[in-house]
């Protein structure tokens, strides 16, 4: 199994760089290949801020990679319920950071967006208010 950087995934998803989007297809199709936590937060940062996509491409892109057989996700449920939340109207990284405390009791935040879309979706977390 070879792990693989976020710069291979966002090659690989906007194929921005032809012959290293195909260097990732090949190795893909080759290997069995990891991909952590980390790496996805990072990915959807990128994909968010530098190539201004939105949400649903990004939700697109993530699960269709998710979707190949050859590839696995650290923590497939936490990332299976993160995009879950994220396609729900959560900040990619405030829905890691929820979907990944699952061993805790209860989630605190102050960010007022969080407990916004926190109640729409009824998810109990300790606030301020």
């Amino acid at each position: 199994m070879i792990a693989i950087d976020t710069n291979l995934v966002v090659r690989l998803l906007t194929n921005d760089d032809p012959k290293q989007a195909q260097y990732v297809v090949e190795l893909i199709e080759k290997n069995a290949i990891f991909i952590a936590k980390s790496v996805f937060l990072e990915t959807e940062w990128v994909l968010r801020y530098t190539y201004q996509l939105n949400t649903e491409t990004i939700l697109n892109s993530f699960n269709k990679l998710l979707g190949l057989s050859q590839v696995t996700a650290e923590d497939a449920q936490t990332i299976t319920q993160t995009l879950q939340w994220y396609e729900a109207g959560f900040d990619f990284a405030d829905a890691l950071h929820l979907a990944s405390s699952t061993r805790a009791e209860k989630f605190a935040t102050l960010d007022k967006q969080f407990i916004k879309v926190a109640k729409k979706l009824h998810i109990d977390l300790l606030t301020l208010d």
